[in-house]
């Protein structure tokens, strides 16, 4: 394991610089020594403070965890040595591979010049916007990380920005999941019936009919930046809805969700507040779209809730860990979580409806004590 020669401490937006001479440089915790994991983070600034927390940050050095901001200014090469390399910061170059890869097949030489107009934009604007919230600011900057994964494959890296693409995108989020099509003696996981809207929102009535989809439906932004979502009882209010996005049936289940967290092989789940069920008297009484910020939330926490046994009763640990396992290594991921549905009326019948890569981990319980054992794992096992 390679030690670190100088290093910046990141507490909120203080930083320090503090220097280890030595390459052998151990770090001294009460009267014994370790040598040092030095976990280099580039995360937006929203991320750092639900994840490092002081809790978590203490906990870290007491087991020889250091956490250093990478400068985003200055080349990875001439930063670090680091052990393990946390990020969260790919959203605006996937907006724009996929902005690109829309256009260039459906467009002329009009939309791509519309496209170069809008990158530089983009890349002048969203720089500054990302730069405030702590996030990777240009292209370069995402070139430069590639880079650095080639020249220093002794980096772990959580996790790889190609891997992630697939669960920035909802339409290809849930597809490892369909293709798994896991069914054991505890239970079958399968996915909603899904359809893809690029454009037109006048087309959407007829594409539902012939997809074959129930109402109601779930409408999500096709890039997953955000959790927002609507719920169209009818068919009139679906050409209300904005592509590009993503439609799924609604499936009733007893208005509880369970975000299974994965930490490389650490599973933890907890109970969620979710959107109501949606009766055939109540579907044919309701018109319109119903706009929600998210599906759950952490303070609609439904551990302590009493709820009917049927409805509250978790999904089967190994049913959970043969998923985990499987979305592991057909993902490439080792942070993420799922946000899993048990269809009411039904004992083993379970649907994935989004997966989130790095997700909001200091909801987690006991996420401090997971996440440095999991951290230390990774240079264990090098």
């Amino acid at each position: 394991m390679r030690m670190i020669g100088e290093i910046a401490f990141s507490k909120e937006d203080e930083k320090d610089e503090v220097e280890v001479a030595e390459e052998d440089k151990m770090y001294t915790v009460g009267e014994g020594a370790m040598k040092v994991v030095v976990v280099g983070y580039a995360l937006t600034t929203k991320k750092i403070k639900s994840f490092l927390q002081p809790k978590f940050e203490r906990l870290a050095r007491n087991k020889g965890i250091l956490f250093v901001a990478i400068d985003q200014n200055r080349p990875l090469s001439d930063q670090g040595p680091f052990d393990i390399v946390l990020h969260k910061c790919v959203d605006t170059f996937f907006l724009h591979r996929l902005l690109r890869s829309y256009l260039e097949r459906n467009g002329g030489e009009f939309l791509r010049g519309l496209l170069l107009l809008y990158h530089d934009f983009v890349n002048e604007v969203e720089a500054l916007r990302f730069q405030e919230r702590g996030c990777c600011p240009t292209m370069e900057f995402l070139a430069d990380y590639q880079d650095y994964r080639k020249e220093h494959p002794e980096v772990t890296v959580l996790d790889p920005p190609d891997a992630i693409q697939q669960v920035h995108n909802r339409q290809s989020m849930l597809q490892d999941v369909a293709d798994l099509n896991l069914s054991d003696p505890y239970g079958k996981v399968g996915v909603p019936k899904q359809l893809v809207i690029k454009k037109d929102p006048s087309s959407i009535p007829a594409a539902v009919s012939k997809a074959g989809l129930r109402l109601p439906l779930v409408a999500k932004p096709l890039v997953a930046k955000s959790h927002e979502l609507s719920l169209a009882f009818d068919e009139f209010s679906l050409q209300k809805l904005e592509p590009p996005l993503v439609l799924q049936e609604f499936i009733n289940h007893g208005g509880v969700l369970f975000k299974v967290y994965i930490v490389g092989e650490a599973i933890k789940v907890v109970r969620r507040f979710s959107l109501p069920d949606v009766s055939k008297r109540e579907l044919s009484k309701n018109a319109g779209v119903y706009r929600f910020p998210r599906v759950s939330s952490a303070a609609a926490s439904a551990d302590e809730a009493d709820l009917d046994p049927c409805v509250a009763e978790l999904p089967p640990r190994p049913l959970l860990e043969r998923l985990a396992r499987e979305l592991r290594r057909r993902l490439g991921l080792r942070l993420f979580n799922l946000d899993i549905i048990r269809e009411h009326g039904s004992r083993d019948h379970y649907y994935v409806i989004d997966i989130n890569y790095f997700p909001g981990y200091g909801k987690m319980p006991e996420y401090e004590h997971i996440f440095t054992d999991f951290l230390l794992s990774l240079v264990q096992t090098k």
